[in-house]
Formats: C-alpha cells, structure tokens, sequence
C-alpha cells in the first residue's frame, strides 16, 4: 500500500480500536481495487478518494477548491459511515449495488450517498472492491459532469438592455 497521508495517520490515531480496524480494512480494499487516477487524502475532515485538480481542474462544484470527491469513510458518533459518491451520481450502479449489499445479508441502512455500518462485520468489503473497480475515473467524472446543470446563460440587465436600445435607435 501506498504511504498513508500524514492527516489520515492522525485520524486514525484518534480513534478506537474497533473503528480504526473497520477503517483500514475499508483502506485496504479501496486501494487495492482504485483505479488510475484516483488519489487518497483527506477530504472533509475524514480519510477520502478523490479526483485530483491535475485531472479535473474545475473540482467540484459546491467548492471548487476542493477535489471531485469519489468515495470517503468516517468514523461518526453512532456508526461508520460509508460515503459513496459515486453510486449517487449513478442511478443504475445505485441499484445494483444495493442489490448486491442485500444479498450478503449484511444490514443495509443507507442515505443518499452514504451507508451506515456499526461495525467491521457489517461491511462487505469484497462488494465494497467490486464497487471502487468498477468506476473508472473517466466514467465518473463523465457522470458527475452529466449530473451537472447546464450553466445558465447571462441575460440582459435591464440598464445594458436600455444602452443596446439606445444604440439601435440612434442609427
């Protein structure tokens, strides 16, 4: 595995012995399976995967700042949170994931983008792997951008429409 973030290794150091073995295991699998172009830093104030500025320079749209995010996990005062970014833009990779979650017959108990675990045993972490090598960055970020509003365009002020009239009218 890839060094571990400097901010990753001070989460992790505050957590409990059971979170913070849930956590890395949830590492492990993401990394193992991420696929090029992807990077693992913290994002949000919790361990993440993101997509970097290098390859998406806009970032992402309610903070530009900040990378495309993809996938985070987070140790929360009742669970773990499992933030999947990508299975909400998506809504058939949505569905299947979930179906496949229920078939292990592992609890599911899931926001919009996020799944709420109490423990490492509530995890299917070979599903989790599944998910993350399925979802190159190319395919995500063609989604995240499909997802996106087309960007207004600028309508006249009513003081720049009363110049353009006065132009128009003055020839």
């Amino acid at each position: 595995m890839a060094k571990t973030h400097p901010g990753i290794q001070k989460y992790l150091a505050g957590l409990s012995d059971d979170r913070r073995e849930a956590i890395e295991a949830v590492r492990e699998v993401v990394n193992r399976n991420l696929p090029k172009g992807y990077e693992e830093g913290m994002q949000y104030g919790m361990p993440a995967w993101f997509v970097p500025h290098s390859v998406f320079p806009d970032g992402y749209h309610c903070d530009p700042k900040q990378p495309l995010p993809f996938v985070s996990v987070a140790s929360q005062k009742n669970h773990i949170g499992l933030y999947f970014f990508c299975v909400y833009l998506d809504e058939d990779l949505q569905a299947w994931f979930e179906a496949e979650w229920r078939k292990t017959g592992k609890r599911w108990d899931a926001g919009k983008s996020c799944v709420r675990v109490k423990s490492l045993d509530g995890i299917p972490l070979p599903l989790v792997g599944k998910l993350i090598k399925r979802v190159s960055v190319k395919k995500f970020v063609a989604g995240y951008q499909a997802s996106r509003p087309a960007p207004k365009k600028k309508t006249a002020t009513k003081k720049t429409a009363k110049k353009a009239k006065k132009k128009t009218t003055k020839k």
